[in-house]
């Protein structure tokens, strides 16, 4: 019976701890997500009235939509040429070659290492100057958004390969006569679908919030989500929490599509 009660008494002590921080951490979502309804909130504990009209007037502009695209469409390119070229490397290194996964995780480091914004004017340096000046232009947007993606990616995708046992699957493959690209096709995608997955939807979130980078290499001559919620914060308060809010939803949107693709 003592037991019974230690063990009820703990997990109510840790539902009490994890409901209080979930809690703390949506007081500010909340905070935001009632002045974007406000019509007017100023000197009143309480807002004059509400509406959606700040979302009508967000999603009504075009600079709005466009800048939405453009980060979408960034965020899609990057994320197909990080496949293109991580899975691939990432399945010759563990299956040929797995020695060099210490390098890599070396490597996949070095994004972590140089901030953003010194990455930034060196890239500026380069690119500025060059045959093929791509700085103000997606492109270059696109590269640097690879080594953001690279670390996650890599990550997840090296997780998944270290719990299937590759080598033994694609030694049954061949016993059974399917040839190496075959077998990666159809024996290993599957089996590392959900890190995929999982690190796609990551990357993506992490790449859609991305402002430092696009700020600095590329501004207002490609305005993506983040530049644009940064030229309007001179506006109306209610009209920015209505843009966060916006990005909030759509985020959580991507998370509960990551969530049941797991599934």
């Amino acid at each position: 019976m003592q037991n019974v009660n230690l063990k009820m008494s703990a997990t109510t002590y840790h539902k009490t701890v994890v409901y209080g921080l979930v809690s703390l951490l949506a007081i500010p979502v909340i905070a935001t997500l009632v002045y974007s309804l406000a019509q007017r909130w100023g000197a009143t504990i309480t807002p004059d009235g509400f509406t959606f009209d700040w979302y009508l007037q967000l999603w009504q502009d075009p600079r709005f939509l466009a800048a939405f695209g453009r980060s979408l469409l960034l965020c899609f390119i990057s994320l197909a040429v990080s496949c293109a070229l991580i899975i691939p490397t990432i399945f010759v290194v563990f299956y040929y070659f797995p020695r060099l996964d210490s390098w890599m995780n070396l490597l996949i480091l070095l994004p972590f290492a140089v901030p953003p914004v010194v990455s930034s004017v060196g890239l500026l340096q380069l690119y500025a100057d060059g045959p093929i000046p791509i700085v103000g232009t997606p492109w270059v947007l696109i590269g640097t958004y690879f080594t953001i993606a690279l670390p996650f990616m890599y990550r997840a995708l090296a997780n998944s390969l270290q719990g299937i046992n590759l080598r033994d699957l694609m030694d049954a493959a061949h016993l059974l006569g399917a040839s190496t690209p075959r077998a990666f096709v159809s024996i290993v995608l599957p089996n590392i679908r959900k890190g995929l997955l999982a690190s796609l939807f990551l990357s993506f979130s992490f790449l859609l919030g991305e402002f430092v980078f696009a700020n600095i290499l590329v501004g207002t001559r490609f305005e993506t989500l983040q530049v644009y919620l940064y030229n309007m914060r001179q506006t109306s308060g209610h009209f920015t929490s209505a843009l966060v809010m916006s990005y909030f939803f759509f985020t959580l949107f991507l998370t509960w599509l990551a969530t049941r693709f797991s599934r």
